[in-house]
């Protein structure tokens, strides 16, 4: 497999993280967003719309991280990224689409681009709308936590699952904004949980071979 992302990417992050939890090796293709090679004719013949990460099984191209994840889920069900109970399965998803469509999507690239480019937003305000929505959805997700009395070390139960490979890559975003984790303990304890786990690691941004 040809894994075509950026490392700074949250999509691309967490999509390291599932392959690394599902022990999955790819060869890594950099595509670098500050050079705007995602918006290039070579990278939008992999994905027209132009995002990352893009990931080539063959002749296969798979596109949008959620989609891709859940097709690793189904194609590679060993070590499973969510639990086997139907309604903790949902309760998994939910945590995961607090970042996937709440958060993040707000706080892409393309979206900052265009506050800076058309409405002068200078890097105080850039942070000031990242902290707001990335403080929104930590709050629900610190109090879903809260609300779950069996979980154990990480977003659901013991061992990490899908919340986990998308909270870890917002985490590592609201850092670069700089926001005040401080507020979110629980938050805090699954991400330094995370942190000594070998998958998690190596998907690190700054470990990535395109790294700066």
């Amino acid at each position: 497999m040809q894994l075509h992302n950026f490392f700074r990417s949250g999509t691309s992050h967490r999509l390291r993280i599932a392959l690394n939890l599902k022990g999955l090796s790819y060869d890594y293709v950099a595509v670098d967003l500050r050079k705007n090679e995602h918006l290039g004719a070579p990278f939008k013949a992999l994905n027209p719309q132009g995002l990352v990460p893009a990931l080539v099984n063959g002749e296969q191209v798979l596109t949008q991280s959620v989609a891709i994840i859940e097709w690793l889920e189904e194609r590679y069900p060993t070590p499973a990224l969510l639990p086997t109970d139907i309604n903790d399965r949902a309760h998994v998803r939910a945590l995961a689409a607090i970042v996937g469509c709440d958060i993040h999507p707000v706080n892409n690239k393309r979206i900052l681009d265009t506050l800076r480019a058309n409405f002068g937003a200078d890097d105080a305000a850039i942070n000031q709308w990242c902290g707001t929505w990335i403080a929104d959805g930590f709050d629900a997700y610190e109090a879903m936590l809260a609300a779950d009395t069996q979980r154990a070390s990480f977003s659901f139960g013991s061992t990490p699952t899908l919340a986990d490979a998308y909270l870890i890559p917002q985490i590592e975003s609201a850092r670069r904004f700089k926001v005040d984790l401080g507020r979110w303990p629980l938050i805090m304890k699954v991400d330094a949980n995370c942190a000594v786990l070998e998958a998690f690691k190596r998907a690190s941004p700054m470990v990535q071979p395109d790294a700066s």
